[in-house]
């Protein structure tokens, strides 16, 4: 019984002092993303961007037209599929740096984005003057439609995990309803619980 009592309180003070140990932060550079999850973080979706992108680049609808133009692209829909809350935009926005960084393509907005900027106009018809106002129906169609889907796999066993995210991306022509490219990446992360022992 006495033996039971001293491990009861060995534990108990273990404990204690774990719980009461002060948290540590360190700032760390934006291009190093600690790892301290298997969950999916900012510096996934940069890798699957540097990853798809030249790949998308290197079909011939990365081309300029015969005036000079680039291909101009309309983000679709790129949804999550996978077991966690991914944050889509943070996503999208790599995606969209690492075209417009690669001097090949131009984007549109879209959705509420896109009505926001047309109220905009519309409030300029409205209350700016005639000469400063940006004129309703100049706005840049899109010539590619790009879409897609993050999923997941997760697989465990006895406090080990592996988890699978695999991104598909598609391009389509809006013109000929054609699809021009079509991307796959995946990260695979293994996990492993720390047991905890007295």
């Amino acid at each position: 019984m006495k033996t039971f009592l001293k491990s009861l309180l060995a534990a108990i003070a273990v404990l204690t002092m774990t719980a009461c140990a002060s948290n540590s932060v360190q700032r760390v550079d934006g291009g190093e993303q600690p790892q301290l999850t298997d969950r999916w973080n900012a510096s996934d979706s940069q890798s699957v961007a540097e990853a798809l992108i030249p790949d998308m680049l290197s079909f011939p609808w990365a081309k300029p037209g015969a005036d000079g133009e680039l291909p101009v692209i309309a983000i679709q829909h790129i949804s999550n599929r996978s077991h966690e809350q991914i944050p889509v935009e943070t996503f999208i926005n790599s995606i969209k740096r690492e075209l417009l960084r690669s001097g090949k393509a131009e984007f549109v907005v879209t959705g509420a984005e896109r009505e926001r900027i047309r109220d905009e106009k519309m409030d300029q018809e409205m209350f700016a003057s005639m000469d400063s106002a940006v004129e309703m129906g100049e706005e840049t169609a899109a010539t590619f439609a790009l879409s897609g889907v993050i999923t997941s796999l997760v697989d465990q066993l006895e406090g080990k995990r592996t988890t699978t995210y695999q991104v598909d991306l598609k391009l389509i022509d809006l013109r000929s309803n054609r699809e021009v490219w079509n991307g796959q990446k995946q990260i695979h992360k293994y996990s492993e619980r720390a047991r905890f022992g007295l």
